[in-house]
């Protein structure tokens, strides 16, 4: 069912900006998890790539837990102790307790890249995916606060790949989410190359052109605990890739979910969905493969949202140093064009490295913001570069109406711009007061948990889908509100960021309306669920065919 937005927002409206900062509450919250990224003088490929972070609400007390992915030992780097990935529980009372041993997520041995979380089984408890270097591993949710390892059971182990994003989502509205892996290159520590100047200091990691990519993975859910790899089937999984980020939205209103990928030095791969199990490759024709001078970025993180009020996905994608982050503006056509001029942004990040990115509404004024973590895929780029820094600032375009963007970073506070060596973004309303908090995964490095502190002085609304015919996550479904005049787009995507697993509440930003006159939920299953007179400042829990049921999310009182 074809879903055109009617009344697109007027690109007049901007919106007056209120005062926001980020906390960075990371000790105080009791997360003690530390990145390790078993660096070494032989710059082994794996070292660079840094880790993904992912929230996930595993024990489904209305607050959302966090999940860190660590690395393992290598051929050259040989730790004290077994390396672990970590589960960490939110107490509610603005403190996390570190519960991997006894849900059994550790993860040990797995060179880990990624999470993506998902409930694939419909049962009501969201599942963990960890990829990484030459597999990954599926832990099935069991329901009492453990996992299992379902891995071989479901057949999405991805063996003998470097699998970094990855996203669930229902491609065929079967009602049960079905999973995409982004797999890299064909490395080993057995070909890693010597790259970088000869003499002392000066050896670097190596460009991604210097090795074959591999292939994407699309693997469809049987409904019994199993997966299918449908990846050639699809023709999701012929074209060589170099999979870094990956968004799963529709992107041509549809109502079928298609398959964004950013790949590194290579074209970026947009899969329109046929509604018949395959998938059409429009990357080029589409105007998304490429800048808008034609040239192939070093694609990291993707996001997608409707930063214009005009009802349909744009895409955001980040790159690395002297290239430029691209927002390409959806014709509404199955084209895009290359908006990162003509939105305001430019060349204003041309010396930073751009990994992880966010699009969402940080200040809640309803216009969708964008966010970016940053950090040199090199620890001596200074040696060749003395502009440029190994450990970068974020940065912050806040969207000041119709898709026009103003450079805001230096004003949300001193822990905003620490540089890091940023990597993974998950980006979630923690505390449940109504404005959306960022965790970001730093490469060895402690991880920063960025509390919105201003935010929710605007109004705001956030949503929690229940799927009945559709999959219990509600991925896919499309959200109109409209509030005193003002309307506002939201999908319920899969992926999005770098290697991170997002809040999958749907979180709208009201200004200073008070009003929401309707909500309009059209679920993957064709259903729509209209709502009118919905009270604000809340986090709802709507349930395909029946609308608003109770549902439980403390907030956090803070001291």
């Amino acid at each position: 069912m074809a879903r055109s937005p009617q009344n697109p927002q007027p690109p007049h409206v901007h919106a007056e900006p209120i005062p926001v900062h980020f906390t960075d509450i990371r000790e105080q919250a009791r997360i003690d998890f530390k990145h390790d990224a078993t660096m070494t003088e032989e710059k082994e490929y794996l070292e660079t790539m840094g880790n993904g972070v992912g929230w996930i609400d595993y024990d489904q007390d209305g607050l959302m837990d966090l999940y860190f992915v660590q690395s393992a030992a290598t051929e050259w780097y040989k730790p004290s102790r077994p390396l672990r990935s970590a589960l960490y529980h939110n107490n509610g009372d603005g403190t996390f307790t570190d519960v991997t041993e006894k849900a059994g997520v550790g993860a040990v041995g797995l060179y880990g890249q990624g999470v993506a979380v998902g409930d694939y089984d419909n049962d009501g408890y969201p599942d963990l995916l960890v990829t990484g270097y030459g597999r990954a591993i599926l832990y099935h949710n069991n329901g009492d606060g453990t996992f299992s390892d379902a891995t071989a059971k479901a057949g999405v182990a991805d063996e003998g790949n470097w699998s970094t994003s990855a996203g669930w989502f229902d491609y065929d509205k079967d009602g049960y989410l079905d999973l995409v892996i982004c797999n890299y290159i064909q490395w080993s520590p057995q070909r890693n190359l010597y790259c970088g100047d000869h003499k002392p200091g000066y050896r670097s990691y190596c460009h991604p052109d210097n090795y074959h990519g591999e292939r994407i993975k699309l693997y469809h859910n049987n409904r019994d605990g199993t997966f299918t790899d449908v990846s050639d089937a699809s023709g999701v999984g012929k074209p060589e890739a170099k999979g870094m980020g990956v968004v799963l939205a529709d992107f041509n209103n549809d109502g079928w979910p298609d398959i964004m990928i950013a790949n590194d030095t290579w074209p970026n791969f947009l899969f329109l969905n046929n509604h018949d199990g395959t998938f059409r490759d429009v990357s080029f024709t589409s105007g998304v493969a490429a800048s808008e001078d034609g040239r192939y970025e070093a694609g990291m993180g993707v996001d997608a949202a409707d930063v214009d009020g005009e009802g349909w996905e744009d895409v955001y994608v980040t790159h690395l140093d002297f290239e430029l982050n691209r927002l390409y503006h959806n014709n509404h056509d199955e084209s895009f064009d290359d908006a990162t001029f003509s939105s305001g942004m430019g060349n204003k990040t041309t010396f930073l490295s751009g990994v992880s990115a966010r699009l969402f509404d940080y200040d809640n004024d309803g216009w969708i913001d964008i966010f970016q973590a940053n950090g040199s895929m090199l620890d001596n780029i200074a040696l060749y570069h003395s502009e440029v820094s190994w450990k970068e600032p974020k940065f912050m375009f806040r969207n000041t109406g119709g898709g026009k963007f103003d450079m805001v970073s230096a004003q949300l506070g001193a822990d905003f711009m620490k540089p890091t060596v940023g990597r993974g973004v998950a980006v979630g309303d923690f505390d449940n007061d109504g404005d959306l908090d960022i965790a970001v995964s730093n490469s060895d490095d402690y991880p920063q948990l960025l509390r919105n502190d201003g935010g929710n002085a605007n109004h705001w609304l956030e949503v929690m889908l229940v799927g009945v015919k559709s999959n219990r996550d509600g991925r896919g479904a499309a959200l109109k509100l409209t509030s005193e005049g003002f309307v506002e787009y939201r999908q319920a995507q899969g992926g999005m960021s770098y290697l991170s697993a997002q809040d999958p509440r749907i979180h709208f930003g009201l200004g200073r309306r008070t009003t929401v006159n309707s909500l309009e939920i059209t679920w993957p299953s064709g259903v729509v669920d209209k709502l009118a007179n919905i009270p604000i400042d809340q986090i709802l829990t709507v349930k395909e065919g029946v609308g608003i049921v109770p549902g439980h999310f403390p907030k956090i009182l803070w001291k």
